[in-house]
């Protein structure tokens, strides 16, 4: 996971995965969308393989990269998860018996009637 986060740091970085989220793209291809050398460009390509956020491929002379979507999508879940973790499924409740919220809601009822009926000098009608 830190090894994606530090590939994930550095703004050329997610531009080139930005890039190749949309077609695979030879080095050079990469390359000229930027203003910096080719070998700092190999250099993040290198850093993203090896995060394994980016694959690639011998294709003839060239080299094609390509964004390995599931690493990245597994790692940020995965993230997400231990930073939110998702809440326990609610047990199964009797159909017969009243959840907390029911209860707390029928308390609360009780006690709105009570004061209501306080004030017009009512009699308590409990149910």
């Amino acid at each position: 996971m830190d090894a994606i986060f530090d590939a994930l740091a550095s703004a050329p970085r997610r531009r080139i995965l930005l890039y190749l989220a949309d077609d695979d793209l030879t080095a050079g291809e990469i390359a000229a969308r930027f203003d910096m050398s080719k070998p700092a460009i190999s250099k993040h390509l290198q850093i993203l393989e090896n995060a394994g956020l980016v694959g690639s491929r011998k294709q003839g002379q060239f080299v094609r990269y390509w964004l390995v979507r599931d690493a990245l999508v597994a790692t940020l879940e995965g993230f997400l998860r231990r930073i939110d973790p998702p809440a326990a499924p609610p047990a199964e409740a009797s159909v017969n018996e009243p959840t907390a919220a029911q209860e707390l809601f029928a308390e609360q009822l009780r006690r709105a009637r009570a004061a209501y009926a306080a004030d017009l000098n009512l009699p308590i009608d409990e149910d």
